[in-house]
Order: structure tokens, then C-alpha cells, then sequence
């Protein structure tokens, strides 16, 4: 497996790819819905390669001076259960501090919150409904040392 931070429009449409593969077409997601007012030239994409097939993507883009927000982590359905989420999150971690940023918040799907309670997060605010798909949960995580 290879990590890759998509700087290339190559590399990004591999993180396309993953969306519309993994959720648009799972959820029955429109690609208005799906491809949003944050995948634009400030946000930034880490996807997994296996061998020459993109198999888990996250996004990450610029909330505030101290946060930036994960989101669109996506994993192939046959490659679940393997840790790659886990790795999407990790690495979208290490580049927003990298980035000097001392916060990472994200909105988990309510059915996912132990995914992230196991990274580390905390909820930080009431569930609410992601663009008419999914209850939603606002979680948040120092990064701070």
C-alpha cells in the first residue's frame, strides 16, 4: 500500500473516484451532494494506493486558525476491516499538524462514532443532518503535545 498526499489533479481523482464509488453510489448520493463547496484548490486529499487501484481517500480543508476539518474518509468496501481508515485519519493528523494546525474536527455519521472514540475524539455538539443523508455528529481531537 501507498500513502499518497494528492497535490496532482491524477492523484486527486483518485479520491473522486473513491467517493463516488464508495458513497454516491452506495447511498444513492447525488454528485451535487457528494462533491461540496470544500473540494476546491484550498483542500487537500490523502489516498491509498494498492498497487495501481485507489482504495481510501480523506479530506482535509481550513475551519479556523487553530482547526481543520477531516471529512470524505472513504474506504473500498472489499478493503474494510483493515485498518485503512484508521490510516486515512492518522495521516490527514500528521499533515495538519504538520500545517500547524492544533485541531482536527470531523462530522461522524452517529453510526460511526466509536470508530473515531477509538482515534481519540470527542463528540462537541447535538447530532444534526448532513445534506439530507446522514444524522451527523460533530467530534473534535487535540493534536497538540
Amino acid at each position: 500500500m501507498e500513502i499518497i498526499r494528492a497535490t496532482e489533479t491524477w492523484q486527486q481523482a483518485g479520491a473522486y473516484y473513491l467517493r463516488i464509488q464508495a458513497m454516491a453510489r452506495k447511498h444513492h448520493i447525488t454528485l451535487r451532494q457528494e462533491f461540496d463547496g470544500h473540494d476546491g484548490p484550498d483542500s487537500r486529499y490523502i489516498v491509498v494506493v494498492d498497487d495501481y487501484l485507489p482504495v481510501a481517500t480523506g479530506r482535509i480543508y481550513r475551519l479556523d486558525e487553530d482547526s481543520m476539518m477531516i471529512g470524505r474518509v472513504v474506504v473500498l468496501p472489499e478493503y474494510r476491516h483493515q485498518g485503512l481508515g484508521s490510516l486515512v485519519v492518522a495521516e490527514c493528523e500528521k499533515w495538519i499538524a504538520e500545517l500547524g494546525y492544533g485541531k482536527a474536527v470531523l462530522e461522524s455519521r452517529d453510526n460511526k462514532t466509536e470508530f473515531y472514540h477509538k482515534l481519540g475524539y470527542a463528540e462537541c455538539g447535538e447530532p444534526f443532518i448532513e445534506g439530507d443523508t446522514f444524522r451527523c455528529i460533530r467530534m473534535e481531537k487535540s493534536l497538540s503535545q
